[in-house]
């Protein structure tokens, strides 16, 4: 089978595409021809050894896609050679073959596409456990998504408006980010670049919401961008830290969360995908479920080949694709 491979830490031009023997599923495992395959910020940082969990060299980089399953070992039940799923793991998606673990895979609704499951996977997921598992979002209240333009806060916006969110705000960089947020669902969006964010994000906010603020925030961005809406949040409001796409990992000011009664918590989803594989299991289902009943789909905004693995990643490094990027691995 061919498999991107990276031998060292490191830029990406260090990855390359090379043949390695295929993979037997280990108990408890299944093996994964993946269709289509999503490529993901994390899969950057893992690739230069900046993410929290450094596999062992060497490694294929990737954290999930779709496809067919070809081998179960022995004990597995549920899932069987020929089954449509989408797969979730914490490396090894660039490859013609994957070993994943049964609890791991998701079977695909009827009529779903590969590149569609694939799209659905980890921002969703991401946006799915951030909302309702460390928001404890409800129906009615009011969201700002910080890094709207992104991944993840586009899954954000979705599942808000889908979970029934009175008022979505996406705040993003720039005109072609506040677009995609408006394009998203966001019912406003502000524009991060904006002279003196730290007023005018809690202004806008207020003005948007008459004066109530946001009940949740979502932020994958981190920096001024977190400082300022600390400031946005509503009475008894809560913020959830999902990344640092800033570069700047902010200190939490503790007069913020006592003046307010301001819940912050953040999420390392992989640990629910780990410690709890059936809730997963089930937000999954439940995206589709959304899917399905036409509630939102996914942008896609980039297809190549497993060969051009290099040119997907460097247009997500350069910020240069609105949407998802998926690999064709085995499409045929």
């Amino acid at each position: 089978m061919k498999a991107v491979l990276v031998r060292e830490f490191g830029p990406i031009a260090n990855a390359k595409l090379e043949d390695c023997p295929d993979p037997t599923p280990q108990p408890g495992e299944v093996v994964v021809a993946p269709v289509v395959s999503e490529v993901n910020f994390p899969d950057v940082l893992v690739m230069e050894g900046r993410y929290q969990i450094k596999p062992p060299l060497p490694f294929s980089p990737g954290k999930c896609g779709a496809g067919h399953i070809i081998a179960v070992a022995p004990g597995v039940s549920g899932l069987k050679v020929g089954d449509r799923i989408a797969f979730q793991v914490e490396y090894g998606a660039y490859a013609e073959r994957l070993r994943a673990k049964a609890a791991h895979c998701y079977p695909m609704s009827d009529g779903m596409d590969f590149a569609t499951a694939a799209a659905l996977g980890l921002t969703y997921l991401t946006a799915y456990l951030a909302l309702r598992a460390r928001a404890n979002f409800k129906s009615g209240e009011t969201v700002l998504v910080l890094g709207a333009s992104g991944g993840v806060g586009i899954a954000s916006i979705q599942l808000a408006k889908a979970f029934g969110a009175s008022r979505v705000i996406g705040a993003a960089r720039g005109a072609r980010g506040t677009r995609v947020a408006r394009e998203a669902g966001a019912d406003d969006v502000i524009d991060l670049t904006m002279p003196n964010l730290h007023d005018r994000l809690r202004e806008e906010v207020a003005r948007m919401t008459d004066g109530h603020g946001a009940d949740v925030v979502i932020d994958s961005v981190g920096g001024d961008a977190h400082q300022a809406a600390m400031r946005a949040i509503a009475w008894s409001g809560r913020i959830v830290i999902v990344g640092f796409a800033s570069g700047d990992i902010p200190a939490i000011r503790g007069n913020y969360l006592l003046v307010k009664n301001i819940t912050a918590t953040g999420l390392q989803w992989s640990d629910y995908r780990e410690r709890e594989p059936e809730r997963v299991a089930a937000a999954q289902r439940e995206i589709f479920g959304l899917y399905g009943a036409g509630k939102f789909k996914p942008h896609i905004g980039l297809r190549v080949p497993l060969a051009e693995f290099a040119r997907a990643l460097a247009a997500l490094q350069a910020g240069s694709v609105s949407g998802r990027i998926l690999l064709d691995v085995n499409a045929g």
